[in-house]
């Protein structure tokens, strides 16, 4: 059963609207004014409020704006109900991140829609999707509808890439997205004497670029194709349309596109506190998670010694001599200079 708080400080109103609520099925928690509003959200999060604006105390506008502060209500779908109908009124509670706005007097069906469609939506929200072109497909047409779905896969642009040439480089202005539709990409920074430190690996399946979009910033890496690549491109404009004209979309999208970051903040931190020995080892798994799927032979890695490396970030030297060490261990096997993965298991429970 959905929870809903009912922020109003019309007895009449508030005890109508309640009752039509607590008859479709709902659980309804009232109060009276704005401050006795925020403070029963934190007693007990509700999956819904819904919010007259003009009230004594504090009005809906500041009941909307303390509870935006907050990343654990920011989230609660809002509607604002309410005797104002000017277009000023609705646009400055549509700006503010109101999810929708319903004019007084009301009707039954008219309040019951409007909270159906908020649910369903907050429903979709908690849904998984696959961080795929498909699932994001999925997501876009479950969320905005066929017609933003039609629009989004028309609109989007294929572009083949080699083995070495770049899709973007670091300084470059963004212009989208990119999804790898297949093949194999890795984001790195340049040193200034000319070194590079892989911080990322791509596999088909992955979006990438868009941290810089959303910056609205120029690119602090480079993606280079490692083999030859089919990449996606999605225009700027395509996509902040689809972000700017729907909350649940950008917030969802947002949250699918960023799933790497802690991935990325915990190989840093890898990089400041293990050795060269654990981090090659660490490196293989990382290439064996990303690839297997991709490969005839899911043991066997296929990666130049440089981009190794680099992904380390250890000198060629050191690269080479620890894969040495790792051979003479029975952990690791070389061929035709492709890494066979002896003892995966062993591998992963590596130790400084």
């Amino acid at each position: 059963m959905y929870n809903i708080l009912l922020i109003e400080d019309s007895k009449a109103v508030r005890e109508n609207t309640a009752e039509i609520l607590e008859l479709a099925g709902y659980e309804v928690a009232t109060a009276t004014d704005g401050k006795k509003g925020v403070e029963q959200v934190g007693k007990q999060k509700p999956d819904l409020i819904i919010c007259d604006i003009m009230m004594p105390v504090l009005d809906g506008y500041g009941v909307l704006h303390l509870l935006g502060k907050n990343p654990e209500t920011a989230s609660i779908p809002f509607i604002f109900l309410t005797a104002k109908a000017e277009r000023s009124d609705l646009r400055k509670g549509m700006e503010m991140g109101a999810d929708d706005y319903i004019t007084k007097p009301f009707d039954k069906l008219e309040l019951l829609n409007a909270v159906e469609s908020r649910l369903k939506k907050l429903e979709l929200l908690k849904k998984e999707y696959q961080k795929d072109m498909d699932g994001l497909q999925v997501f876009i047409e479950d969320m905005a509808g066929k017609e933003a779905l039609i629009k989004f896969i028309d609109g989007r642009k294929v572009m083949k890439y080699n083995k070495k040439q770049n899709v973007y480089m670091e300084g470059h202005n963004p212009i989208g997205i990119y999804y790898l539709n297949s093949g194999k990409i890795k984001i790195f920074k340049s040193h200034d004497h000319g070194k590079e430190f892989i911080v990322g690996l791509l596999k088909e399946g992955d979006f990438f670029g868009y941290t810089a979009l959303l910056d609205q910033k120029p690119y602090t890496e480079t993606a280079e194709a490692i083999g030859d690549c089919e990449v996606i491109f999605l225009p700027k404009e395509d996509f902040f349309t689809l972000i700017y004209n729907n909350r649940e979309v950008a917030r969802k999208f947002l949250h699918i596109l960023t799933q790497n970051v802690n991935e990325q903040q915990d190989k840093l931190v890898e990089l400041a506190y293990s050795s060269v020995r654990k981090r090659v080892a660490e490196a293989l798994i990382e290439l064996y998670d990303k690839y297997s799927g991709q490969e005839k032979n899911p043991m066997r890695i296929s990666v130049s010694r440089e981009d190794l490396a680099n992904m380390v970030g250890a000198a060629t030297e050191s690269l080479i001599r620890t894969l040495s060490d790792f051979k003479e261990e029975k952990l690791i096997d070389i061929k035709e200079g492709k890494i066979n993965l002896v003892s995966e298991k062993r591998l992963r429970a590596l130790k400084n």
